[in-house]
């Protein structure tokens, strides 16, 4: 099993260099590649930076088509949501990470996030 940190994701996203053997050659071999919710949401912040051009849905699904990449939860983290929901992006995603109720009365987090309730 691998974990993909944000740069990684970002480098099978785009077209691996080949100059990385060693790189290229564990991705090849590895049975699952995995991503936390937290590079997710770093990918989400540089897009909404302008550091990078694709959103996280955009970077998240071609590369798990392609390279049998596990999410460890669902995306949790919508384009919209904007920077005043930075906190509680990452209390629902440590939430989300034990699959676990949050109880809160915030309507956008109980939309997308399943074990949310008040």
């Amino acid at each position: 099993m691998i974990y993909l940190d944000t740069n990684a994701l970002l480098w099978i996203a785009g077209a691996p260099d080949p100059a990385l053997p060693s790189a290229i050659e564990a991705v090849n071999a590895a049975e699952a590649l995995h991503v936390s919710p937290m590079v997710e949401l770093e990918v989400e912040y540089l897009y909404e930076i302008g550091r990078i051009r694709r959103d996280a849905a955009a970077v998240m699904s071609p590369s798990c088509r392609r390279h049998s990449l596990a999410r460890l939860r669902p995306s949790l983290f919508s384009r919209g949501a904007g920077r005043a929901r930075d906190f509680d992006r990452l209390i629902t995603a440590q939430a989300a990470i034990g699959d676990d109720t949050l109880l809160t009365r915030d309507a956008t987090i109980r939309a997308h996030y399943p074990r949310a309730l008040w």
